[in-house]
Parts: structure tokens; C-alpha cells; sequence
């Protein structure tokens, strides 16, 4: 695990922590930085990372295997596409025989059957097992446009590769005879989509889209749950939860990777979807849901986590399915963040290192799942490293869904990361607070000094408890909770140029728990007085510092203009030499 020393020159070194590890890491961002994953075109490298991913995997779970092998199911999801099954014990770990719960062949011809339902063939995909839950992934639901649109019925009944994407044909919508061959259609792929929902027990789905329906061309290309006319997913309980497309990154690249005070801009003609969440959930959360569209990134990307932690929370044993339009940008974020989080809790992957598990999430949820990394990075779409650059905002105890009780059998062990260690790890690399250097500082607010004490654990799932209701919900629709639009004469309140001027000044000057920052005084050395971090603060600051080093020596950031302070550069600098890595890219 990892520990940190003072070298001879007076920087740190990381010690215990494999430098083979580290630079698997840095490989691995490298080639995909270079390439997007296509299951039909495999290297050896490719290869070598497929089965890191299963060793890793292997080390807490038993699992069966979904084949995928040529792409014949999605040509952008893994050859061997993951199912766990249950949690491994020591026992089951040095037994051979795998006894399976779950009969495969089944569940690989729902698969089949089902692809068809969402767009781009990517079909509902457990990839997270939590207490028994599977937390699923995907794609949002084909649309009318897209079904009739890449080659025909061709394509739909001969499962053709969904590697290309061909713009839908002009075909008249309001043609009676048009619109009856299209609800025979969707009543087959859409019942084939909810027969391996149930199968695999998720009750609760949350579309991460903004709009409705994605429109192309004027016609719907995809659709969603929500806007189904025929109610087909009425015994699902559906939220939406509205969060800025990849596009919306390139503002974060631009304003040097800093998230707060980034307000996305909501009375864009194409966003027409609210955010609409069940009374039972929005209640209990301490949120003023009300306000979402005033929210910076940063608020938002924490409170959509807090409300996916809560329902993976709820009393029963139903899973979750999150998905956006194509289930390869906001979809991996959420999957990831939700990975991490869990993990930094010891509750799933708890045999995994911080190197260990953030491989496992790069490769598995992001690389092999098809994220277009090279695509994103060419165009300035920095939602890949907004993603674990964002580690540093959950770090505290309020986002961890596990009972305090609980986390005390973590298999993280104290000697595995002391709290010296910690205290010289946030030490060093200081600048002026209000320049870059602090939206990349590994210090916490938290951990400045003794007039920082860190909160006391707030539950997160305070309020009226959970009756167990069942698997699925009932026909009628749950009570919602639904805010639109803000009235125009609030459009200020929204808007990114104008919110930055008042949220940056209060959301970046204050911590997570209220603690402000004055003028550009440096933080205080940490002391042997000061608190002490708690291990999910811990864990996942190991993981982001080994992610920042290795980024740093492979793709590095690009400031949009120079950094008087040079912040950026010194600073991820400082973190490449500190675990054995050098690069000459680490600001362009």
C-alpha cells in the first residue's frame, strides 16, 4: 500500500506503492488516449488489460461471464462483459468449484434479445454488485429514428455490428401504417429491454439526460423511460436527473480545470427535461432540489451522488440502472464515482489497493466500455479527468453509504497508510489559495489546521424509514417531485457568465463544511494537533494523487492560458516524480 518519505533533495518519494502499478496506470491512460476500445479489433495490450481487469475482479467476487467476444452483442462493451454473482471468501478463494447462481445461457439470450432496445445496441449491463444489488449501466432506448435509421429491419433481426451510425431516412412519421409497424416494434425490443430489467432485479432507473428526446435532424433519434407513450416501464420507478453532456467540459478545460462556480446553462432550446425525483427520495436528503439549476458542477455532481448512494440504500433488494444518451460520458462518471465511493466505504473491492482499484475503473468503466477518450481530448471534453480530479469533493464523511458500525471491519489496514503519512503528504506543494494550484492541492480545508476540525459523520439516510414495498413498484406512478424550468426573470441566476461572479467567490472559498478561506493566505502546516483524516478521506486521496501522476506523464492538461503561478504544471510535476514517473507533456 502506499506510504510517503522525504527524499535527500527535500521532495517526497512514495514508498510501498508498486512502481509497476504506477505504470500500468500511466500505459494504460496512454493507449487510451490513442485508441477507442472496439471489441473486433484487439491488440495485445488490449488483451493484457481485458485480463487485468478479471484478476482484479477475481479478488472479491465470483462471477460469470456474459461472452461478447467479437462484438456480436455491442461492439463497445467488453469481449467478456462481467456478471458477479456474490462476494468471495477466503474459502471460496481457495476452492476451484464455482457454484453459480444464476443460469447464464439465459441471461446471454436476454441480453441478445434486448440490445436492440437502446441505442447503439447498449444494452442494460450489471457492473456493480453492492449488498446483493446489481447497479446496471446502459444506453438510453432506441429511438423511432434510429431502429428504422442505420440499415432497417435488417439490422434489428439479423444483429448486425453497431459500429457505425448511419443519420435515419425520411420516412413519414404520421403515416397510420408507419405508426402501427412502430408500436409492433417497440412492444418487441422495449418487452426484450424489461424482461432482462427484472431478471436482473432494478427497479429504479435514472436517465442522466437533459432533453426528453434526442432530436437529430428533426426526428427523435432516441427516447427515454420517461416520455415511453405506452407507460411500458410504468412499474419501474424513473427518475430524472438532468446533468450537462460531455460538451459542457470543454467550459471546465477552459477555466483551468476548475469546477466551481461552473453553471450550466438551462434555457438551451433543447433542454425540455426536469429534474424529477420520488417524494421518498427528495425528501430525506437535506436538498433544496428547487435550486438545481443554480447549482455550480461541483454542487451538482454531489448531490446527484448523494441521491444514487440513497437509493442503492433503500430497504429493499432492487437495483439501479443509470444511463444518459449514449451510456459513455456521464454514464461512466456516475458508475465510477459510485465504484470509488463504495470502495473508500470497504464496501465493495475490499481487498483492492488505491493503484488496484483506480485501474480497475479507468480500464473496465471507461476504456472497455468505449468512452471515445481520444475524441473527448481533441475537442477539450475533459469529463475523463473531471471524473477522478473530482475525488477531492467526496472525501468526506457524508458521502459514505455505510453505517459507521459497519466500516470498522474495513480491510484497509492502519498500517497500510499512517496518519504521518497523510500529514506530510499535505504538506507540501502550497501555493496562493486563489490561484490554480488549489483546485489540484491534495490539502483538504479540513486538515488545514486545529481551526479546521473535521465534521462530525452526518448520516446520510436520516429520516422516515424505508418499509420494504417488494421488488417492484406498483402501476400507478410513485409520488414525484418535479422542477422545470426557471421562470426567465431567474435566467441570471442560471447562467454560467453570471453565476461564476457570485458562486465562484462562495462555493471555491468555502469547504464542504463551511469552512472559509480568506484573501490569498497559505494554509497552515499541518500538526501533530490538528484532526485526523478519516479513511475514506484517505483512500481516496490516494487514488487521486496516483491518477494525477499519471495523467500528468501521459496526456497531461492544457491551460488554456498561462498560469502566472504555473500551478498546474508544477504541481502535477511534483506528483509525477513522486511516484516514479517522469513526463516532458505535463502542460502544454
Amino acid at each position: 500500500m502506499m506510504a510517503a518519505s522525504p527524499s535527500a533533495a527535500g521532495g517526497f518519494t512514495v514508498s510501498g506503492l508498486s512502481v509497476r502499478k504506477s505504470e500500468q496506470i500511466a500505459d494504460l491512460i496512454d493507449l487510451f488516449s490513442k485508441t477507442q476500445y472496439r471489441a473486433k479489433e484487439v491488440s495485445p495490450r488490449v488483451e493484457a488489460i481485458e485480463k487485468r481487469c478479471l484478476e482484479l475482479f477475481d479478488r472479491d467476487y465470483k462471477y460469470s461471464i456474459i461472452s461478447n467476444y467479437s462484438g456480436e452483442v455491442c461492439g463497445h462493451y467488453p469481449r467478456q462483459i462481467v456478471f458477479l454473482e456474490y462476494e468471495s471468501t477466503e474459502v471460496d478463494r481457495d476452492r476451484d468449484r464455482f457454484e453459480s447462481t444464476v443460469q447464464i445461457s439465459k441471461l446471454q439470450d436476454l441480453v441478445s434479445r434486448s440490445k436492440m432496445a437502446r441505442c447503439r445496441g447498449r444494452f442494460v449491463c450489471p457492473v456493480i454488485l453492492y449488498n446483493g444489488k446489481h447497479i446496471c449501466r446502459s444506453a438510453t432506448l432506441a429511438g423511432w429514428g434510429e431502429l428504422y435509421g442505420r440499415t432497417g429491419y435488417n439490422y434489428i433481426f439479423s444483429g448486425g455490428s453497431d459500429d457505425t451510425w448511419t443519420e435515419p431516412e425520411e420516412v413519414p412519421e404520421d403515416d397510420p401504417a408507419v405508426r402501427n409497424g412502430e408500436s409492433q416494434l417497440f412492444d418487441k425490443v422495449r418487452g426484450h429491454d424489461i424482461k432482462l430489467l427484472r431478471y436482473l432485479s432494478v427497479r429504479y432507473i435514472c436517465d442522466l439526460m437533459v432533453e426528453n428526446k434526442k432530436v437529430k435532424f428533426g426526428l427523435n433519434v432516441t427516447s427515454s423511460e420517461k416520455v415511453d407513450k405506452a407507460q411500458r416501464y410504468a412499474d419501474f420507478t424513473l427518475l430524472s436527473v438532468p446533468y450537462p453532456g460531455c460538451e459542457f467540459f470543454k467550459d471546465y478545460k477552459d477555466r483551468d480545470y476548475t469546477a466551481e462556480g461552473l453553471v450550466f446553462n438551462w434555457n438551451q432550446d433543447f433542454v425540455d427535461a426536469p429534474l424529477t425525483i420520488p417524494a421518498r427520495f427528495s425528501q430525506n436528503l437535506n436538498i433544496d432540489w428547487t435550486r438545481y439549476q443554480s447549482w455550480d458542477l461541483v454542487e451538482q455532481t454531489q448531490n446527484y451522488l448523494k441521491l444514487l448512494l440513497h437509493i442503492i440504500n433503500s430497504d429493499d433488494d432492487s437495483g439501479l440502472l443509470v444511463h444518459c444518451i449514449s451510456g459513455w460520458d456521464r454514464t461512466p462518471l456516475f458508475v465510477s464515482l459510485l465504484r470509488l465511493s463504495l470502495w473508500a466505504d470497504g464496501a465493495v473491492h475490499a481487498n483492492l489497493e488505491p493503484a488496484e482499484i483506480l485501474y480497475l475503473t479507468i480500464a473496465y468503466d471507461w476504456f472497455l466500455f468505449g468512452h471515445m477518450l481520444p475524441d473527448r481530448l481533441s475537442k477539450g471534453e475533459e469529463i475523463f479527468f473531471f471524473c477522478f480530479n473530482f475525488l477531492k469533493h467526496i472525501v468526506s464523511e457524508k458521502f459514505s453509504a455505510v453505517r459507521k458500525q459497519r466500516r470498522k471491519n474495513s480491510h484497509f489496514k492502519d498500517s497500510d497508510f499512517t496518519v504521518e503519512d497523510l500529514c506530510r503528504l499535505r504538506s507540501r506543494d502550497r501555493g496562493s489559495i486563489t490561484s490554480l494550484s488549489s483546485d489540484f492541492s491534495l490539502i483538504t480545508e479540513e486538515l488545514a489546521g486545529a481551526s479546521c476540525p473535521i465534521a462530525d459523520p452526518v448520516d446520510l439516510f436520516s429520516g422516515q424509514p424505508q418499509a420494504s414495498s417488494g421488488r417492484k413498484a406498483p402501476a400507478s406512478s410513485p409520488p414525484m417531485v418535479s422542477w422545470c424550468k426557471q421562470n426567465p426573470l431567474d435566467e441570471t441566476l442560471s447562467h454560467p457568465a453570471n453565476e461564476a461572479k457570485s458562486s465562484s467567490s462562495s462555493s471555491s472559498n468555502q469547504s464542504d463544511h463551511g469552512v472559509t478561506r480568506s484573501g490569498s493566505s497559505p494554509l497552515a502546516v499541518p500538526t501533530r494537533g490538528c484532526s485526523l483524516p478519516s479513511e475514506r478521506q484517505a483512500r481516496l486521496e490516494a487514488v487521486r494523487e496516483i491518477f494525477l501522476a499519471a495523467y500528468s506523464s501521459t496526456v497531461g492538461l492544457r491551460s488554456s492560458a498561462p498560469s502566472p503561478s504555473g500551478a498546474i504544471s508544477g504541481l502535477l510535476e511534483q506528483f509525477a516524480r513522486g511516484v516514479g514517473l517522469r513526463g516532458s507533456n505535463a502542460i502544454v
